[in-house]
Formats: structure tokens, sequence, C-alpha cells
């Protein structure tokens, strides 16, 4: 134990940055696990949509939908979600919903916010349709 008080006392600067990125990682994993939104691999996405019907919510943009999709998907763009455009989603407030991105990056943030709009249960696609893609499951281009 004397050891690492003899090396945060030489090292202030590297004992802090350390300190951060453990803060970090504990504020990351607590917050992911209090939040309402679940994040879901393909798999688990692929049986919400068959055995719970639920809707999947692809918030690209409309030109990257129109390249490739999960079939049935529905097409709000992030940013008609920023602006409270829900009214194409409105009739799945009681549905499971999967939000789709192109890698799983931006669906936290739409999550929360249809979360906070009352939508029950949201789920975001890790990795997105990149890792949708990667494990061969099926993409469409029609509407």
């Amino acid at each position: 134990m004397q050891e690492y008080l003899d090396f945060a006392a030489r090292h202030p600067l590297l004992t802090m940055v350390w300190l951060g990125l453990v803060m970090a990682v504990l504020y990351t994993f607590v917050i992911a696990r209090l939040s309402k939104v679940k994040v879901v691999p393909a798999q688990e996405a692929v049986m919400l949509i068959n055995k719970q019907n639920a809707a999947v919510v692809d918030i690209r943009t409309a030109e990257e939908f129109r390249k490739g999709h999960i079939a049935g998907a529905i097409n709000v763009p992030n940013s008609q979600l920023k602006a409270n455009n829900l009214n194409l989603i409105e009739k799945y407030k009681d549905k499971p919903l999967v939000l789709v991105c192109e890698s799983g990056m931006t669906t936290s943030g739409a999550g929360r916010l249809l979360s906070k709009a009352g939508f029950s249960q949201v789920h975001t696609l890790r990795g997105g349709m990149t890792d949708w893609r990667t494990q061969n499951l099926p993409v469409t281009t029609k509407r």
C-alpha cells in the first residue's frame, strides 16, 4: 500500500488522470444500469421484433434509410425526434421500440428523449446498422 501512496505523491498528474478515468467508467456503468433505455444486441432485437412485435424506428436520415434498413422499419430522423415530432410513432407508446442508427452511438440520446415522452419500452440496437450488416441479418431498400 505504501508503494501506491509513494507513486501518488511523486506523480500527482498521473494519479488524477487515473482517478478521473476510473470515475468515468463507474459513472457510465451506473448510468447504463439505471437507465430505462436498454441496449440490446442484434439477436435480442430480432427476438423483440419476432416475439413481441417490436416496432423498429430508424433515426438515420432519409438518404441513409433508402440505402438499406431493417425490413418494416419506420424512418423518423433524429432531427424530428429532437423537434418532438413524434406523430409517426405515437401509436407505439406501449409497444417495444428498437431504435436504430448507423453505429449505435446516436440512439442513446434519442432513447432518453422517447422515454421522457412516455414511451415505456425503449431499446437501442448495439452497434446499429453496422453490426446488423456484419452479422448478415436482412437489410432491405424497399419502403
